[in-house]
């Protein structure tokens, strides 16, 4: 898809920071990679073929790319998963094919140098050099970095706001995205990471949320995620979501899949849009609002096949599809980048751009993260171009407070990149602590983007 140009006057028009093109989507040619040229559509389109041919290591990329990359990115790419990685790697065919994807080859190591600078390849298959040379990790950076687990009521079951929760039903997903905010459950273990495991079997851990639920007439919306819902089999997701539509105090079921844009085909599929179909009539019934959340960060991921999955689903049923994306240097930190991709999931999928949340305080992930002080501006450069209704909120995810607007803080101190907020409720943790609505909790911006003398202090309390 063509992307609109930034800062352009069109004839008889003022001069526009952004100009906004309609222009129709592409789907990328995977015939384009050596190891795929014999791949049929009728291939291409199977989720099960697409699932058996995710990329795990260098020598199925390599099975791919053939020798489009040169041996210095296989390289950089075995010392980051050897020293920094904290998500294994496993890429659909589908989601890889949105990596320079209008690219044409011209011999060996012809694509190495778009590759380093592709938006999706920055985050789907991070390298060594892709992070900071002195600050990988910030200092406050944990691997449960939103206390998710320590919210557990039950194991799963993240109580952190009043009327909402977070079912993790699984811990597997389709595909690992390198800036996982549930890096420390979620994958298998990498060499920096042994990940912690559910206790639970999954038909008792569902049973068990469920039975919470039954008993917990404040909760109305449930988030139902993982992990990736795609990675559960669908009868057993479609029997969880029945029983949950039969307690009477919910009335927002959200589904979270990344995989509608990493393997669409999944959701494409016909045993999942009728059982959609049939999940939507009981919603209607009982008027609860069911809908889709995905995940996407650049506007070359919102290709003609996504764009038709997300329609198929709201024809279905869905009373929406949202997008929820991660703010990252590298990937969506202007606001052309932001704007492109609102616009092509609006256009031409019906997805509703939701929010872009800043990237998570995990470790390893300061070449990712902005400042808020850089979010604010990039959500006051996207405001008036997009309906209001489909202007994504840039949210700050601050840990024991939630989700806050960027410029929703109490106080900012730029020069050490500590932002203060302050909280309206009480977490799981926190019942019955009377001065908790009164303190303020703490986010740090990365140290890399501090003035120097910032830089220097956190230096100095690092060593000291």
């Amino acid at each position: 898809m063509e992307t609109a140009a930034a800062g352009t006057r069109l004839p008889g028009s003022a001069f526009q920071p952004y100009t906004y093109r309609r222009t129709e989507l592409v789907e990328p040619d995977w015939q384009r990679f050596p190891g795929w040229r014999e791949v049929s559509a009728e291939q291409w389109m199977n989720p099960q073929w697409q699932r058996v041919h995710c990329i795990k290591n260098a020598r199925q990329l390599r099975a791919v790319m053939g020798n489009l990359l040169d041996d210095d990115f296989y390289d950089d790419w075995e010392r980051d998963r050897l020293h920094r990685a904290t998500m294994s790697v496993l890429v659909p065919p589908h989601m890889l094919n949105t990596m320079v994807p209008f690219s044409a080859p011209t011999g060996a190591g012809s694509l190495t140098a778009e590759f380093y600078t592709d938006a999706v390849r920055r985050y789907m298959l991070p390298v060594f050099s892709d992070r900071h040379p002195v600050w990988s990790s910030h200092p406050r950076a944990s691997r449960d970095s939103l206390h998710e687990q320590d919210m557990w009521v039950v194991e799963g079951l993240t109580h952190r706001y009043p009327t909402k929760v977070l079912a993790e039903l699984l811990t597997t997903c389709p595909q690992y995205c390198g800036h996982c905010t549930r890096m420390d459950l979620v994958g298998t273990s990498t060499p920096q990471v042994e990940k912690s495991r559910m206790t639970l079997k999954p038909a008792d851990r569902a049973e068990a949320i469920l039975q919470h639920l039954r008993r917990s007439p404040g909760i109305r919306d449930v988030v139902v995620s993982g992990g990736d819902l795609a990675n559960m089999p669908w009868p057993r997701l479609e029997a969880f979501l029945d029983e949950l539509l039969d307690i009477d105090n919910i009335r927002d079921i959200r589904l979270a899949s990344k995989a509608l844009i990493g393997l669409p085909q999944y959701w494409a599929s016909a045993p999942v849009l009728e059982g959609i179909h049939r999940l939507a009539a009981k919603a209607v019934s009982r008027g609860v609002q069911i809908a889709l959340h995905t995940h996407a960060n650049a506007a070359q991921q919102v290709t003609p096949y996504v764009a038709r999955t997300a329609r198929a689903l709201l024809a279905a049923g869905l009373r929406d599809v949202r997008n929820q994306g991660v703010l990252m240097r590298g990937v969506n930190d202007s606001a052309q980048s932001l704007l492109d991709l609102c616009f092509a999931l609006c256009d031409h999928a019906s997805v509703t751009p939701y929010y872009f949340y800043m990237c998570d305080m995990i470790p390893h992930a300061e070449h990712w993260r902005l400042s808020v002080g850089q979010a604010q501006r990039l959500q006051h450069e996207i405001m008036g171009y997009l309906p209001g209704f489909s202007t994504p909120r840039i949210v700050c995810d601050v840990p024991f407070v939630g989700k806050r607007w960027v410029d929703q803080y109490e106080a900012y101190d730029r020069d050490r990149g500590i932002s203060y907020w302050g909280k309206n409720y009480l977490t799981s943790l926190e019942d019955g602590e009377p001065d908790v609505l009164g303190r303020q909790h703490q986010y740090y911006d990365p140290i890399d983007l501090l003035p120097a003398s910032g830089q220097q202090w956190w230096k100095e309390s690092a060593q000291g």
